[in-house]
């Protein structure tokens, strides 16, 4: 049987993720991703704040779900997770791979050059799951293990 956090990952296709600024605050936005079980890949530029909050601390924190029609529709995964550059020529193509097949509107572009557009992947750590239709407010909590 599925894991559902796995479920709820690959149904989806844009995650939220919050980084910390340098100030301490955090800075929230959104983004494509695609995933591989609990490794999320997704692309950032490289001039960006978020990049510049990621190099300098690697813990963010995503949200993953979609708009229910009713209450008991809700489920979605947040986790902490560590979030890197891909810089292994084999990953960043898997990664591309993995994106394009979830987002054929990148199929039009060329696969990212690593010196604007960075690819970035995110392992999920501490994951939490919501799942409103085993009861309102059903959440369960798991740790992965870092590989």
């Amino acid at each position: 049987m599925e894991q559902p956090a796995i479920g709820i990952l690959n149904a989806n296709r844009i995650m939220t993720i919050s980084t910390v600024r340098p100030d301490g605050w955090p800075q929230t936005t959104m983004v494509g991703y695609a995933n591989e079980g609990f490794r999320l890949y997704f692309l950032i530029y490289r001039s960006s704040q978020k990049f510049e909050n990621i190099s300098r601390d690697d813990r963010v924190s995503v949200a993953v779900g979609h708009e229910p029609h009713q209450l008991s529709d809700i489920k979605a995964v947040y986790a902490g997770c560590r979030a890197h550059e891909v810089t292994d020529l084999k990953e960043r193509s898997r990664a591309w791979e993995l994106l394009a097949l979830r987002h054929p509107n990148l199929t039009d572009l060329a696969p990212p050059q690593s010196g604007d557009v960075v690819t970035m992947r995110a392992d999920c750590r501490h994951v939490s799951v919501l799942d409103y239709s085993l009861g309102l407010g059903h959440s369960e909590e798991l740790t992965i293990e870092a590989t």
